[in-house]
């Protein structure tokens, strides 16, 4: 049970993170969002708050922010239609209701003769008993379509996705694999805040508990001062050393509580595989990096972190497209649920930095340049910042269609092996 608990709120964090930069910049840039949900599928949980609804779904598989224009707007009035009308204080129209107008006998009733709810706002058309009389009505920015009893906020022009300018539009999009960057680096942070962070001093950390420092005599928390002689000035210049000898006796010149005291120290060798296939032989006596607390130093390894991974992923994304890694390297949700599972064993700190390497992954992928993820459609408005006018929006959708296919089903085959590699 606690992994189920781990990977819903690893996940959920990761897409609520994600989908939050997408809100926070689309708003920003006064596009109206119509819907914030965590997950697909059927809804099991709804509240609106202003203009957004926000909503939890049954498929914990992503998430999404529906904004104004991206989809074509579901409601649509035509001349002949009748429809009743509700005003508002300032007596322009702020409800339309498509159907049942019996259920709301204020209305006044009226049928359509032109409407405009996108550009000037108003609907034009004839009262019941007066069909001689055309009557203008203006239209509320703010109101909303009533039909079987659900209600849709109109979308002015001006608040739909697409009147917003290559900039805003860019950064609306961008925001959501940029919070998970940001999120990997406030992770990394409160790791260093709260556990502590590897340190450059040339002190002993924990030992392990079949290690040849621990055998030797060695403590955690001594001093390195010197070793064969050569001065130690750092915890690089430890390992360097440790790593250049393995299996030769080294004599350690440490400080313990004062006191000076020579251990002759024999590294174990081990074998380690560098980049090109090659192997080499390292030096290793059992000992971790020094543990620090600083502030300001946290705030840079939040950094450091952060940029160490995301190269690290964008290596093995180069790997996988140039073939030499194959798709069975890929881990879907499955799979990251066993991980999960696996880490949530070595604690909170461990799952933590688990969860901020899922969120740099998660950025990455996104920022791809493939149809329907955001570096897809990142893509599509570069193309449309070099031509000056933007690409044909069927074809664009299109092709962000035949993409979520293709990724839906890459996603299925990666599951059926994850299914394959843990139960089967």
């Amino acid at each position: 049970m606690s992994t189920v608990i781990a990977f819903i709120v690893i996940f959920g964090a990761l897409v609520f993170f994600h989908e939050l930069g997408h809100l926070i910049f689309a708003k920003r840039a006064g596009i109206l969002c119509r819907e914030f949900a965590i997950g697909f599928g059927p809804k099991i949980f709804s509240h609106k708050r202003n203009e957004t609804v926000y909503t939890i779904r049954l498929l914990p598989i992503g998430g999404f922010v529906r904004m104004a224009g991206e989809d074509p707007e579901m409601v649509e009035i035509k001349p002949g239609h009748r429809i009743g009308l509700l005003f508002g204080e300032d007596k322009k129209v702020n409800r339309v209701i498509l159907n049942n107008k019996d259920k709301y006998p204020d209305a006044l009733v009226i049928e359509v003769e032109q409407a405009d709810v996108e550009h000037q706002l108003f609907i034009k058309g004839y009262e019941d008993g007066n069909e001689e009389e055309l009557k203008t009505f203006s239209i509320s920015r703010s109101a909303v379509f009533i039909e079987n009893g659900a209600e849709t906020q109109i979308a002015p022009h001006d608040r739909q996705f697409a009147s917003k300018t290559i900039g805003q539009r860019t950064m609306a999009i961008f925001a959501g694999p940029m919070m998970n960057f940001i999120l990997a680096i406030v992770v990394f942070m409160i790791i260093a805040l709260f556990q502590g962070m590897p340190s450059d001093k040339p002190v002993l950390g924990e030992l392990a508990a079949d290690g040849s420092a621990l055998e030797s005599g060695l403590k955690q928390g001594d001093v390195v001062q010197s070793i064969e002689g050569a001065e130690i000035s750092s915890w690089s210049d430890v390992v360097e050393i440790i790593q250049k000898n393995p299996e030769n006796e080294l004599e350690f010149l440490i400080e313990r509580n004062g006191e000076t005291l020579e251990i002759p120290v024999t590294p174990d060798k081990r074998e380690v595989e560098l980049e090109g296939g090659k192997n080499e032989t390292i030096g290793i006596i059992g000992v971790y990096a020094p543990i620090e607390k600083d502030t300001i130093k946290a705030i840079g390894y939040g950094f450091e972190e952060t940029y160490t991974w995301t190269k690290e992923i964008i290596f093995a994304v180069g790997k996988l497209v140039t073939g030499q890694f194959s798709i069975d390297a890929l881990a879907g949700p499955v799979g990251i649920y066993e991980s999960t599972s696996i880490v949530a064993q070595s604690g909170i700190w461990y799952l933590m930095r688990w969860a901020a390497v899922l969120s740099i992954n998660l950025g990455i992928m996104n920022l791809l340049p493939i149809p329907a993820l955001d570096g897809g459609r990142l893509m599509f408005f570069a193309v449309e910042a070099v031509r000056g006018k933007p690409i044909d929006p069927q074809k664009e959708g299109m092709v962000h269609f035949i993409g979520f296919a293709l990724l839906m089903l890459l996603m299925l085959v990666v599951t059926w092996n994850d299914i394959q590699r843990f139960f089967l």
